[in-house]
């Protein structure tokens, strides 16, 4: 999931990109549908990566389980546009309210940030990966078209969750190591 889920956000911004290149979108077209798709499953994996990062998470556990909370709330949200992207009549019939197209998206950002920040204290994660992953978020917002560039620094964000033994290993963390 670490790696799969950076890599179909990135997979939707090569296509956006694609389906661009003559000035337009074809909303209907197999760049918008296939690229659509690729970033609906990654929006599911986050989810269920930041389901996991709580299930690994020990001290904190009350913010962990807020943040997860958070994190996919903000996917569902993330879907939901997703759904009415690829439905006019969906769109239509239930539009995301206009304060969640704003706040959703932040939530899911904030709650894997503090998830990721959980696995730092933990000594399972570098702590530049919370980092990336709030700065390759942050680039999408500024502009659309950086989703290339977010989805590759992302995916340095979540590499350190794929390494074998990751969710497994108890590291001493190192606020733990000074005493």
């Amino acid at each position: 999931m670490a790696f799969a889920a950076p890599l179909l956000l990135l997979a939707y911004g090569v296509l956006r990109w694609m389906d661009g290149l003559d000035g337009h979108r074809d909303k209907q077209g197999a760049a918008w549908i296939v690229g659509h798709l690729a970033f609906f499953g990654s929006m599911v994996l986050f989810a269920m990566i930041a389901v996991a990062l709580f299930r690994r998470t020990r001290m904190g556990r009350r913010i962990a389980a807020v943040a997860a909370a958070v994190s996919v709330f903000g996917v569902a949200c993330f879907l939901w546009v997703i759904v009415g992207d690829l439905s006019a009549s969906f769109r239509d019939r239930w539009p995301l309210p206009g304060p969640l197209e704003i706040t959703g998206p932040l939530l899911f950002v904030l709650g894997m940030s503090v998830l990721l920040s959980l696995q730092v204290a933990a000594g399972r994660v570098p702590v530049w990966s919370p980092i990336l992953f709030f700065l390759g978020y942050l680039a999408i917002s500024v502009n659309l078209d950086l989703l290339p560039l977010a989805a590759l620094v992302i995916l340095a964000a979540t590499v350190p969750l794929g390494r074998p033994g990751t969710g497994s290993r108890r590291v001493t963390p190192a606020v733990s190591r000074l005493h």
